[in-house]
């Protein structure tokens, strides 16, 4: 029920809520809702867009009630929150509970506090807690909110489900004669929002409503919710200025570019002397601009430490160059501003570019806002190709997008009247490959096993920024999963790591021990060298769930185990091969003897970074035919 200032861009002059808080029977709703310990009977959002002094003007106020079915509910739901910021000024608030014997008791006790999210270092949200008191079955909780925007570009979308089952979501904007809005429909499932238009004398009201919403399941490997959750995105269009005329506002993405522009406008006129000694010295006998690019961006990705900071214009506005390189800290902004005026210093054409990472699924060319792009970056042009750099990810190679953005629009300021809208590529599978390699011998019922495995793109940069985070003193348990393999008897004995020049390539060899693997019965030694059983307990729940998976990244992965024929025996039963491969993705499983070694080598390819609904059957469909291979066992008999 918290109301979260990042996502609600909203205010209200004046507040005046009058709402029943007189909830269902009590018993309805527990039969309704088996399970839940609360529903949402009620979430109203109502906007009030004018123009005011020749500009835009935005109100706004929200209604949440929450009823509690069971007596878990004080301890599990009791507290909430909403949120304020220099951007979402509070106007006023009320908290209360109506008790079930229809007693209202309202919350005297709001704290707030600066509110510190992992990915933030700093920022002006604050946010004001409490506990709605006497909690219990059939108790309504209540809260009213209101807020001032002082920017009325930046108004947030408005999403229907939540953690609770609701029976009703409003959203109502009320739109003055002089101002048009445009609005778009986002999420799987929108069939259920009813849209109603009203026209009034002056104005319009748009309702946008949907009832009995149901609770939106949550998925570890889901992508964000703004990929799947229904949500209505509502922007100002144009109005009508103090002269009468009509002024573009976001009506396509030139207005945005003009936005956009504004912020990086004043900013990077000079190079100081630091950062010119800098350049000098990191292109000196340098002559290939390639070559200049690439020193210039690992010298920030190692030397400039990213800090997300942001307060008020600041999470717009990129920091100045010559502060940049003296405090050695940035903001995605700041480090696009140190990246842009240190290759333009060394003659390498750099650009400030705007984008969104793919926790946001929109594209500029079909919404020129604001709240498309949640990131900065740097792009450079090499001759006639574009190259994106991206300073906040310190283990990201040259010449690869950090895989975040890949698939994304990107913004690109070439000057102040001019920009692109490119796309940054997505890389291919077989740029990202995990290949391992096994090696067995038989010792009695154990195994003596070594092992090498070479990570490639993105893989390769994963596993630097472990190392990275954990100081480059990784203990052996911590590798104990990287290796393991065959059963939870694995030990692992010795390992060693072999780094490439760049963060693209990862060698890693080790030792193992693996007691109580291969089975001994008379002259016969049964053995599966299934080593990985990947993909095990990984269906998808088909057709219940319709939300989508996402991958880091496309990628290939070979796994090979190789058995040394022990002394005095042959193979007597060798497992046959199977290929499967369908629309979505595949596998190929060969068991092969050359000289006096068994070999089973293990190929899967993954070649999409989301997996829809609609392909949840064919995942499935590979699965089944993988499963039974895991099965065979070979069979060795003494000669």
């Amino acid at each position: 029920m918290r109301i979260r200032g990042s996502q609600l861009f909203f205010f209200l002059y004046s507040f005046t809520f009058s709402f029943s808080t007189v909830g269902q029977k009590l018993e309805e709703l527990q039969k309704r809702f088996p399970g839940d310990q609360a529903v949402m009977l009620n979430k109203s959002l109502t906007y009030s867009i004018s123009v005011r002094d020749g500009e835009p003007h935005v109100e706004s106020s929200e209604i949440q009630q929450i009823e509690y079915l069971s007596g878990d509910a004080s301890s599990l739901m009791s507290e909430y929150g909403f949120y304020q910021s220099d951007f979402h000024r509070l106007v006023a608030y009320e908290a209360y509970t109506r008790t079930p014997a229809d007693k209202k008791l309202k919350v005297s006790d709001f704290k707030t506090a600066d509110d510190k999210e992992s990915f933030v270092f700093y920022d002006d949200v604050k946010e004001t807690t409490f506990n709605f008191p006497a909690v219990e079955p059939g108790a309504v909780g209540n809260l009213n909110v209101s807020w001032i925007d002082k920017e009325p570009h930046l108004l947030s979308p408005f999403y229907f489900t939540g953690y609770l089952p609701a029976l009703n979501c409003e959203l109502r904007i009320e739109v003055s004669g002089d101002i048009s809005i445009k609005y778009v429909l986002e999420g799987l499932d929108t069939s259920r929002i009813n849209v109603q238009l009203e026209n009034k004398r002056r104005g319009r009201i748009y309702t946008f409503l949907y009832k009995n919403c149901p609770e939106e399941p949550r998925y570890a490997d889901a992508p964000n919710f703004s990929w799947y959750a229904p949500h209505v995105i509502f922007y100002i269009d144009h109005y009508l200025n103090g002269e009468g005329n009509q002024q573009a506002y976001l009506s396509s993405t030139d207005d945005l570019y003009k936005l956009n522009y504004g912020f990086i406008r004043n900013i990077n006129r000079d190079l100081g002397s630091e950062l010119k000694h800098t350049v000098d010295s990191l292109i000196k006998g340098v002559s290939e601009p390639r070559e200049k690019a690439m020193k210039i961006y690992s010298w920030v990705q190692q030397q400039i430490k990213y800090v997300a900071f942001e307060q008020g214009m600041e999470g717009f506005i990129p920091r100045d160059a010559n502060l940049v390189c003296s405090r050695r800290f940035g903001d995605c902004k700041d480090m696009s501003s140190i990246l842009t005026m240190m290759l333009n210093a060394a003659g390498v054409p750099a650009y400030f570019t705007w984008i969104g990472t793919r926790d946001l699924p929109y594209r500029f060319t079909d919404l020129p806002l604001p709240l498309v792009s949640n990131h900065m970056i740097c792009t450079i042009r090499l001759g006639d190709s574009f190259l994106f750099l991206d300073g906040t990810d310190p283990t990201c190679v040259f010449g690869y997008p950090s895989y975040g953005i890949q698939g994304k629009q990107a913004m690109v300021a070439l000057d102040s009247a001019n920009y692109k809208i490119l796309t940054v590529p997505v890389i291919e599978k077989d740029k990202n490959i995990s290949a391992d390699t096994t090696w067995l011998e038989l010792d009695g019922n154990s195994i003596h096993g070594r092992i090498k495995k070479e990570l490639k793109g993105y893989y390769a940069m994963q596993f630097y920024g472990r190392l990275m985070y954990e100081n480059g003193k990784t203990s052996n348990e911590d590798l104990k999963d990287e290796f393991s393999r065959g059963s939870n008897k694995f030990k692992l004995d010795t390992f060693a790591f072999y780094k490439k020049p760049t963060n693209e390539d990862i060698v890693m060899t080790a030792g193992f021990t693996l007691d109580d693997y291969a089975k001994k019965l008379g002259d016969e030694i049964y053995l599966n060298l299934n080593l990985f059983k990947f993909f095990e307990h990984q269906e998808i729940d088909y057709p219940k769930r319709k939300i989508p998976i996402e991958y880091h990244f496309k990628s290939r992965s070979i796994f090979v185990v190789m058995l040394k024929l022990p002394q005095g025996y042959r193979i007597s039963y060798l497992p046959k091969s199977k290929t499967y491969h369908n629309a979505v993705w595949g596998f190929d499983l060969d068991y092969e003897q050359k000289g006096d070694w068994v070999i089973l080598k293990q190929q899967f390819g993954h070649d999409q970074l989301l997996l829809n609904a609609d392909q949840f059957q064919l995942w499935n469909q590979v699965l089944e035919n993988l499963y039974p291979m895991y099965k065979e066992t070979l069979s060795l008999s003494k000669n």
